[in-house]
Parts: structure tokens; C-alpha cells; sequence
């Protein structure tokens, strides 16, 4: 079993804290919803643990099999296992998804996978995924609809077999076919060498997932804990309820854009 752990993590982007002392903790074989109201944090907690050099991290520690994560490139954090499904993934001309997903794949490993292996394993994950067979030629996301974009995440995650995904908002713009091919994917690669993180704002997809664990974070802390039956409540009742907790919510916070990165019961909890 591999662990990620997320200890007392502030981050801020410029001069102005998102993150507010952020504690999780995420083992393989489990399946992290992340919920709470738009611009409170949830987006900022992946980039940052994949290294997106907008945020930058002030205090705490993110640690992977008690390995420093936080002292790792990005391409280092991927090469040890963390993977993020981004929300507006990037278009990247003259280089063809097959390119890209091949040099992702032997960036891993020691040997490079022999040419037939790749087809194979390509053109079996375009398949389960219903995407259009002309994909490995061409160039990476550029032209792709908004649901393509997302199915291509999914792509490279079924290919790249992380131990933790992070995924972000990997349903949004993806029609009801299209979320259900998603939602079965990602449960076609549930096992016990596998972690995610899941942020969505829509409840069919973790209706489809059924999340072992759930957390709210409301202005960048993680207030309420729980299991399936926390999405289940928000669902129901929105986010109206936490505010009886004495927890205010902030602003919406504006999206960091895409950058290049260089090739039970639900249990209350209070940071002091």
C-alpha cells in the first residue's frame, strides 16, 4: 500500500492564501471525493500537489510513501506515481497524442516499451473509452471537443497506470454517454494500487464512482469528513448546512491557467 499525505498545507498564489492549513491523508485503493462551494480551494490543493508553479506552498508537508513530494520536480512527482486529470487540458501542436503518450510512458520506465506493446495497449484503451480511432495521429488536444479533451485525460491516466490520479473536474463538458464511459473507466481501474481524488461539482458522477471517502473544504480548510453518505447530503441539502458549523465561506477564486509544466457518520473537524 502506497500513501499520500497532505499535513498542515498552506498555499498561497502571490501574496494572497488559498490553502489555510490543509490535512488528508489518501492510501491506494481508495477513492477521495473533494466537495465545497466554487473558489474555495479544491482546484489550488491538486495543482499543488502536482507542482503547478502558480501556488506556491508557504508552510506544511506533502509527503508519498514518506518520501518529500514538495522537494521533487514535476516530472519527478509523476515518475513516482501522481498524476493529475486537469480541467482544461492543454493543446500542444506538432506534437500527435501517440508521441506524447509514448514518451510519457517510457519517461517511467527503464527500458522503453517495445512499439507493438504501445499499439496494443493504445488501441485497447482508445477502444473501452468509444473514442475515434484516428486519435494516436493527432496533434495533442488540438481541435478536440471539450468531452474528447477529458476522455483523453482518462487516456493517458488507463496508459500511465499512476498510484494516485487527481482528477479535476474530469466530467465537466462531457455529455450523459460520455459521462457514463468516463465513470466506467475510471471504475475499470479501481484496485488496490490505486488512489484518486476526485473534484466534481456533479452528483451522477459520483453517483456512477461511489467514492470510499468524502471531505468539504470550505475556504482552504477541510471541515467535514465523511463516507458516501456526505455526498449524499450535499446533494440533497447544498452547502448551506456547513455554515451552522461557525464556517464562513470566501469568494470565488479566479482559475490559474493552464501552464506548460516542462515536458460512517460524517465527523466534524476543526484546524485550531
Amino acid at each position: 500500500m502506497s500513501v499520500l499525505k497532505i499535513k498542515d498545507l498552506h498555499v498561497s498564489v502571490g501574496d494572497k492564501e488559498i490553502l489555510k492549513g490543509v490535512n488528508l491523508t489518501i492510501n491506494t485503493g481508495e477513492v477521495h471525493a473533494l466537495l465545497g462551494p466554487n473558489g474555495n480551494g479544491k482546484s489550488t490543493l491538486l495543482s499543488a500537489i502536482m507542482g503547478h508553479p502558480a501556488y506556491s506552498v508557504t508552510k506544511g508537508s506533502i509527503t508519498l510513501d514518506d518520501e518529500d513530494v514538495l522537494a521533487m520536480s514535476v516530472d519527478e512527482r509523476s515518475r513516482k506515481g501522481l498524476f493529475l486529470g486537469m480541467q482544461y487540458p492543454q493543446s500542444i501542436p506538432g506534437v500527435t497524442n501517440s508521441d506524447f503518450l509514448k514518451a510519457a510512458i517510457n519517461a517511467r520506465r527503464e527500458e522503453p516499451i517495445r512499439l507493438f506493446q504501445f499499439i496494443k495497449k493504445l488501441d485497447k484503451a482508445i477502444d473501452e473509452l468509444e473514442m475515434n480511432e484516428d486519435l494516436a495521429h493527432r496533434y495533442l488536444n488540438e481541435g478536440f471537443s471539450g468531452g474528447e479533451k477529458k476522455r483523453n485525460e482518462i487516456l493517458q491516466m488507463k496508459l500511465l497506470e499512476p498510484k494516485f490520479a487527481l482528477l479535476d473536474e474530469i466530467d465537466s463538458g462531457l455529455d450523459v454517454d460520455a459521462l457514463r464511459i468516463v465513470s466506467e473507466s475510471i471504475n475499470n481501474m479501481r484496485n488496490d494500487d490505486l488512489g484518486m481524488v476526485i473534484v466534481s461539482h456533479y452528483d451522477r458522477l459520483y453517483e456512477n464512482i461511489r467514492p470510499t471517502h468524502a471531505h468539504i473544504l470550505v475556504d482552504g480548510q477541510i471541515v467535514v469528513d465523511g463516507g458516501y453518505e456526505l455526498i449524499k447530503k450535499v446533494n440533497e441539502e447544498g452547502f448551506e448546512w456547513v455554515k451552522e458549523l461557525g464556517v464562513t465561506f470566501k469568494e470565488e477564486e479566479k482559475k490559474i491557467a493552464p501552464m506548460s509544466l516542462g515536458s460512517c457518520g460524517a465527523k466534524v473537524t476543526r484546524d485550531e
